[in-house]
């Protein structure tokens, strides 16, 4: 039997050197996948100086469906399976839609001066805190040419069965991702570095199709 690829997401850090919070491999690979690539509108008007001028860059949505079992691990007598049945991994996936946690250290404490100097400035209307959450920052990576960046727009989580206290032992996770487009003034190497690799691998089979097709391009110009 061949080697066997499996999908996974992946929680990351800031930098190569931290470590990786959190990596769910998907336990049995998605059946189909759909990509849909969202294009802004073009600019019209006195905006649009030629008829092939673009907008913003295209945005890649991708829709997938997930199984988890508990059934190998349960037939090991594995004693994570039999405690919790899949609920670990599930549980993996339901962080990477949450706020990775506030913000400490140095940067904490300056927007904490932010806010008191802004309450003390004598508005004593209600106002909004300061955001100090952000959400993880994620990788999709499906076979050796995809390595993505992605936000995580929406998850539905289907548990089908349950052992006797009541923990999933099988599920299906609907998954709803959007490719980042990624400003080159990031500090985000990893998210940078994943996106020229996967553009890279893109851009050297569009060629491979283009030496592919030459003879068939020749026969079909009329001249």
């Amino acid at each position: 039997m061949g080697y066997l690829l499996r999908g996974a997401l992946i929680e990351y850090g800031s930098d190569f050197l931290g470590p990786v919070p959190n990596v769910v491999i998907f336990q049995f690979n998605p059946e189909s996948l759909t990509r849909n690539m969202e294009i802004p509108r073009r600019p019209t008007g006195t905006g649009s100086r030629e008829r092939s001028q673009a907008g913003d860059a295209p945005v890649e949505r991708i829709r997938l469906t997930a199984h988890f079992s508990a059934a190998d691990q349960l037939n090991r007598d594995a004693a994570l399976a039999r405690a919790f049945g899949i609920g670990p991994q599930l549980a993996a996936l339901e962080k990477m839609v949450h706020p990775a946690g506030k913000l400490s250290g140095a940067i904490g404490e300056a927007l904490d001066a932010v806010g008191s100097a802004v309450s003390e400035g004598g508005d004593t209307s209600p106002t909004q805190p300061i955001p100090r959450e952000s959400y993880p920052r994620i990788l999709f990576i499906w076979g050796l040419t995809r390595v993505l960046p992605v936000v995580i727009d929406s998850m539905g989580i289907v548990e089908q069965h349950f052992d006797p206290l009541l923990n999933p032992v099988q599920a299906e996770v609907s998954l709803g991702l959007s490719v980042m487009n990624i400003d080159p003034c990031s500090d985000d190497k990893i998210a940078k570095g994943a996106m020229e690799y996967s553009n890279l691998a893109k851009d050297a089979q569009a060629l491979a199709n283009l030496a592919n097709t030459a003879e068939q391009v020749v026969d079909i110009i009329p001249f």
